[in-house]
């Protein structure tokens, strides 16, 4: 009973784990939101929320950025925690200012889980199954 509550059949892999977490997470990031910021950013652009006031065009640049390029480098593993810092960074402008910091609102949970795995990997890094490690080290 106490190896099946311990999972201890499962061998435990924190980088494979890692791997895991920055793919799964990164892939519907992008593929939700930075890929249609890369195919529709001049329809976006009359639209797109100014909650920090510095315009549209340079919300919308960031969110591409972080959306788009930052979640590709999180998967590959390149400059992992600089872009899941931006990320964060967008997040929370995101979960502060157009939901207030609730997560009551429309779709502001999948903002809040977001912001928190951007923030896990920030401080966890990528993992020796990465770009950062293959490069870096």
């Amino acid at each position: 009973m106490k190896n099946i509550l311990k999972l201890s059949f499962i061998p435990v892999n924190t980088d494979f784990g890692l791997l895991f977490v920055r793919i799964w997470f990164a892939f519907g990031l992008f593929f939700k939101h930075g890929f249609e910021k890369f195919t529709r950013f001049p329809q976006m652009l009359g639209h797109f929320p100014d909650p920090i006031h510095v315009g549209p065009a340079v919300g919308l640049t960031f969110a591409l950025i972080t959306d788009g390029i930052c979640t590709l480098l999180i998967i590959l593993g390149f400059g992992t925690r600089l872009a899941a810092l931006l990320l964060a960074i967008n997040l929370l402008v995101v979960f502060i200012f157009l939901h207030g910091f609730s997560i009551m609102k429309d779709h502001a949970e999948l903002v809040y889980s977001y912001l928190g795995l951007s923030v896990f990997i920030v401080i966890a890094g990528p993992g020796k199954y990465s770009l950062d490690k293959k490069l870096l080290s």
